[in-house]
């Protein structure tokens, strides 16, 4: 039981980060694989803001996921705009230039030593419960990580703006047409991606550590839920990350000689029976 809550809670963490690459990438079709490079400029904020300002932690989540998202807009409208109309793999140089920017520049500021991190006293130790031992931080990972897919869930399904980014998306010369401000929505969405993945790394950074290889060491974990839970697809991520974490977990625990392959080979696995992902939609033949 305390491996399956560590491995929920695992892939809590895991979906907070990378639903926001699979808003820009499914949502928006752009290829954006600078994703985990928003997420460390998130966890280095929220560093920053607890060990030299003084900002109480879940003051400091909000305010890192804030400036993340303000990081984002900039690079949107002066570099990523230029980029929604090319093709893929000049989306992926674009991206992956970035990437390696972001690491020289996060290697010159704060040196290459992971950051710390103290949580406050009431996440810190483990609630134990007859055959689980659930650690505080975690259920504290689980519980929010929930409210924000439930939430994210309503806007892209429910609302008016998830229309239009649809819209827009599917078809930008006739949602002006109808009256959308095309670029709004897509500035929009880019900082809602942005601002989850600044939320996740600064929640991460107590479970994964922060070093100037984050975005390098951690994209291909985004990258596998994304595919497998299908391309913009918010539930599809949650179940995705869910059971991603959970076998990951378990299998670095039970199996510690080939852990870290478990979760390419249930990737292998799931993508032969579903290519498009498990909630992602088939294509038109």
């Amino acid at each position: 039981m305390t491996v399956l809550f560590d491995g929920v809670a695992s892939g809590m963490l895991l979906f907070l980060i990378s639903v926001g690459l699979s808003v820009t990438l499914g949502l928006m079709n752009f290829v954006n694989l600078a994703h985990g490079a928003f997420a460390m400029v998130g966890g280095y904020l929220c560093v920053l803001l607890l060990n030299r300002v003084g900002v109480p932690f879940l003051a400091a989540l909000p305010l890192a996921a804030a400036l993340t998202a303000l990081v984002g807009v900039v690079l949107e409208r002066t570099l990523y705009r230029r980029l929604y109309t090319a093709t893929h793999l000049d989306q992926v140089l674009f991206s992956i230039g970035l990437v390696f920017m972001s690491i020289a520049a996060a290697q010159f500021l704060f040196g290459a030593q992971q950051q710390p991190l103290t949580l406050p006293d009431f996440l810190r130790g483990q609630i134990s419960l007859p055959g689980l031992d659930m650690g505080a931080y975690r259920l504290f990972l689980i519980l929010l990580s929930m409210v924000i897919a439930f939430g994210l869930q309503r806007l892209v399904g429910g609302t008016r703006f998830g229309a239009e980014l649809r819209a827009s998306v599917d078809n930008p010369r006739a949602a002006r047409g109808v009256g959308i401000n095309v670029e709004r929505v897509f500035t929009l969405t880019f900082a809602l991606g942005t601002a989850l993945a600044g939320l996740g790394g600064a929640l991460g950074v107590e479970m994964l550590g922060l070093d100037p290889g984050f975005p390098v060491k951690y994209i291909v974990y985004f990258l596998i839920v994304v595919a497998v839970g299908g391309s913009g697809n918010i539930t599809g991520s949650l179940v995705a990350s869910l059971i991603l974490g959970v076998l990951d977990v378990a299998g670095k625990y039970y199996v510690p000689q080939i852990g870290a392959f478990v979760i390419y080979a249930v990737m292998v696995v799931m993508l032969i029976f579903r290519p498009q992902g498990l909630f992602g939609r088939r294509a038109a033949r």
